[in-house]
C-alpha cells in the first residue's frame, strides 16, 4: 500500500531528536521546546489524507486546495499562520527528447514546515538526508529546508539546460549536414524540441518572482513572514542560479527558433533547385518534341520531305540543340 507519509521528524539544533508518534502531538511538543521544528512530507495525498495534517498546522484552506489539485504555476502565498511555495522541479529524458515536470508545495511556519510532492520527479529523501548531516544549517529552522529543497530543485535545472544545450547542438549539427536537413521528420524533431523548452520554461519563468521576493530583491525588499534575514544571501545565490537558468532557456529557445527557420529555408532552397532541374529538362525534352510534332503534321508541301538527308539532318540538329541546352543549364548550376 502506497505511503502518503514519506518522512515525518522533529529537529532541534540541527539535529534529528525522537519525536512524539502521534501527529497531533508533533507540533504542540515542538512548539513547547522553544527552539525545534516538525518537518512533514507527503507524497500525493487525498483530501481525506491531507485534512488531519491542515487542521493541525491550520493551514489556509486556498493552499490546501492548491495542494491537493496540484497543476500550479511556481509562486508564493503568505498566510497569517503560514507561507506557501509552490516549486516546479523537471525530468529530462534524452533518449526521447522529453521534458516532464512535477510539483513541490512547502508549508512553513513558526516550527513546521509540510512538503507535498506530486509526480516522479525530484523525490526529498536526498535533501532531508543531506540537511541532516549538515547541522549548522539545519539549526536554522524551517527557512533551512525551504532554502535547501529550492537549491536543489534550481541546481537541477542547471543540469537539465545543460543537457538540452547538448542535444540541441547534435540536431543543430544534423540540419546543417550536407543530408541531414532534408530528412522528413526533422521539422517536426525541431518542433518537438521547441515544445519540450516551452515545457521547461514553465516551470523556471514564472519561480524568478517568488525568489527575487524570498531573497528581499528590487522592489520585493521587505521581509517575508517565517523566513530567517540571516538566509537571504543564500536564497540570493539560488536566484542568481535561476537568472543563469532563465538566460540559457531564452537562449535556447531562440536558438531552436533560428534552427527552425533555417531548416525551413533549407527545405525552400532545395525546393527551388529541384524545380530548376524539372525545368531545365522539360525545356530539353520540348526542342525535340516541338521538331518532331512539327514534321508529324503530314502536309503535303513542307521542305526537305523529299530530301534524302533530311532525317539524319534534323537528328543531328535535335542532338546539336540538346547539347548547346545542356551545356547552358550546366554552366547556370541548373543541372
Amino acid at each position: 500500500m502506497r505511503s502518503v507519509i514519506v518522512d515525518c521528524a522533529t529537529y532541534r539544533h540541527g539535529r534529528r531528536i525522537k519525536g512524539p508518534e502521534d501527529l497531533s502531538d508533533a507540533l504542540d511538543a515542538a512548539r513547547a521546546l522553544g527552539d525545534a521544528f516538525v518537518w512533514i512530507g507527503l507524497y500525493e495525498p487525498t483530501e481525506d489524507e491531507f485534512d488531519l495534517v491542515a487542521k493541525e498546522f491550520s493551514l489556509h484552506p486556498l493552499a490546501v486546495e492548491d495542494a491537493l489539485k496540484a497543476h500550479q504555476r511556481p509562486k508564493l502565498e503568505v498566510y497569517d499562520d503560514s507561507a506557501f511555495v509552490v516549486l516546479k522541479p523537471v525530468v529530462y529524458e534524452p533518449e526521447s527528447d522529453a521534458v516532464s515536470s512535477g510539483e513541490l508545495m512547502i508549508f512553513m511556519g513558526d516550527c513546521f514546515v509540510v512538503t507535498v510532492r506530486h509526480g516522479e520527479g525530484a523525490p526529498l529523501s536526498a535533501v532531508r538526508q543531506q540537511l541532516e548531516a549538515e547541522h549548522d544549517v539545519l539549526e536554522h529552522g524551517p527557512t533551512a529546508v525551504l532554502y535547501s529543497i529550492a537549491d536543489a530543485v534550481v541546481d537541477h535545472y542547471l543540469e537539465v539546460a545543460g543537457e538540452l544545450q547538448t542535444d540541441l547542438e547534435v540536431l543543430e549539427a544534423e540540419v546543417f549536414s550536407p543530408d541531414g536537413g532534408g530528412s522528413r521528420n526533422t521539422a517536426s524533431r525541431i518542433y518537438r524540441f521547441k515544445r519540450q523548452i516551452l515545457e521547461f520554461r514553465r516551470a523556471t519563468g514564472p519561480l524568478a518572482m517568488p525568489l527575487a521576493r524570498l531573497a528581499g530583491m528590487g522592489p520585493y525588499g521587505r521581509a517575508v513572514p517565517f523566513v530567517d534575514d540571516s538566509a537571504q544571501p543564500y536564497l540570493r545565490d539560488v536566484n542568481d542560479h535561476l537568472l543563469r537558468v532563465n538566460e540559457s532557456v531564452e537562449g535556447l529557445d531562440r536558438l531552436v527558433t533560428d534552427i527552425l527557420s533555417a531548416h525551413l529555408a533549407q527545405m525552400s532552397v532545395r525546393q527551388n533547385d529541384d524545380m530548376r532541374k524539372i525545368s531545365a529538362w522539360a525545356a530539353m525534352a520540348a526542342v525535340p518534341t516541338m521538331i518532331a510534332g512539327i514534321y508529324g503534321m503530314n502536309f503535303e508541301h513542307m521542305p526537305e520531305l523529299r530530301w534524302w538527308w533530311a532525317y539524319p539532318a534534323v537528328i543531328l540538329l535535335m542532338a546539336a540543340l540538346e547539347v548547346g541546352l545542356f551545356r547552358l543549364f550546366k554552366r547556370r548550376g541548373w543541372l
